[in-house]
């Protein structure tokens, strides 16, 4: 049942015509902090996504990911009650276990209900169920649990707020609204426990949030997005994606940030890097998918010239059904040079549409 909700929610986001009850990513949006950390009821879609990599003190090491995403079913001005079904609210939490070599992920679905799941400015809270990110005090305190595992841990950003795009939106496409108000806080210091299979982990590192929100779909053409969050050293962060057509070519309206030591960010327009897999491949034994998790990164110019490895190649996130949920998000480890001088890091990876094509843009 939890399995063909989360396919239902797909096909809604995918199917569900965009009418003028809702807004449309257009230039020159305004952001307001904290409110645009929250939720924007008059877009139809929204995510919020968490990731980060963290060791223990004796070097066991963990990726997460905890995503909140919310998709409007109507707004007509009905009066549906506490259990009508206006918005509803996916969830997914994953956790690699790089130093024990096994990938724990799990999914949830709910509708509002009378509090079960939501995104709200006056509680400064995102949640479903008994997956939450509270914020107070500057900090953001996660908690997820899942059979096999929990998380319990503080993150405080490092950096003010990253604006992706240029002039407020972050463009998918040539038409107007397609197109996402594309938040991201870039570095998390962060700090708690890991509970998994019984033992508790106290651990330490960084993580990224992505925060998104829009009313179009992706392009009739693009298939997925490889998408890549980037901490490198020298305190400086990157991000990228890559829209796929369906006959493989680069959409030429995927772009990156990158975002200096001091919080500064730089647009970075398709032409001015290039994402090319490396031949290393994962075979998913669940979706059939194959996976490129191996991947060189040219930005010239920042003179950089990267290479993406994971420590854990099985980060597929599956979920029953043909509706094209699965994807693979996992924790990877950089390693290249800048102006010819050697530089490393740590970061996150994203690939969609490899199961099947999707018809929704991050």
């Amino acid at each position: 049942m939890r399995n063909n909700l989360a396919t239902a929610l797909l096909l809604l986001m995918i199917v569900t015509p965009v009418v003028a009850q809702y807004q449309q990513a257009l230039p020159g949006y305004r952001y307001e902090f904290p409110r645009d950390h929250f939720n924007h009821p008059d877009y139809k879609t929204e995510w919020w996504y968490y990731t980060g990599n963290v060791k223990s003190a004796d070097g066991h090491r963990f990726g997460f990911e905890l995503t909140f995403f919310h998709q409007a079913v109507t707004r007509d001005g009905q009066t549906v009650g506490d259990w009508g079904v206006r918005d509803l609210y996916m969830a997914h939490l994953a956790l690699s276990d790089i130093t024990g070599g096994r990938f724990y992920h799990t999914e949830r679905l709910n509708r509002a209900g009378p509090g079960i799941a939501g995104a709200s400015l006056e509680q400064q809270k995102v949640w479903n169920g008994n997956w939450q990110v509270q914020w107070k005090d500057g900090e953001q305190h996660l908690q997820a649990i899942a059979n096999d595992f929990t998380l319990d841990l503080l993150l405080r950003s490092d950096k003010p707020p990253v604006i992706h795009g240029r002039n407020g939106i972050s463009q998918k496409g040539a038409a107007a609204g397609n197109a996402s108000h594309y938040i991201s806080l870039t570095r998390l210091l962060t700090s708690g426990t890991i509970e998994l299979n019984g033992k508790s982990y106290v651990v330490a590192g960084t993580s990224w949030m992505d925060h998104e929100f829009f009313s179009s779909g992706l392009d009739r053409d693009e298939v997925g997005w490889d998408w890549l969050s980037l901490q490198l050293g020298g305190n400086a962060e990157i991000m990228l994606y890559r829209l796929r057509h369906r006959d493989g070519s680069v959409d030429p309206f995927s772009s990156g940030t990158f975002v200096d030591a001091n919080g500064r960010s730089t647009f970075l327009s398709a032409n001015e890097f290039t994402m090319t897999p490396l031949g290393e491949t994962y075979a998913s034994p669940a979706t059939k998918a194959v996976y490129p998790i191996a991947w060189r990164i040219e930005i010239p110019p920042l003179g950089l010239d990267l290479r993406i490895t994971t420590p854990l190649p099985s980060q597929e996130m599956t979920s029953a059904g043909d509706a094209g949920l699965s994807y693979w998000e996992g924790a990877i480890d950089i390693h290249g040079t800048r102006r010819g001088a050697a530089i490393s890091g740590i970061g996150y990876l994203e690939m969609t549409g490899y199961a099947g094509p999707l018809e929704l843009g991050k």
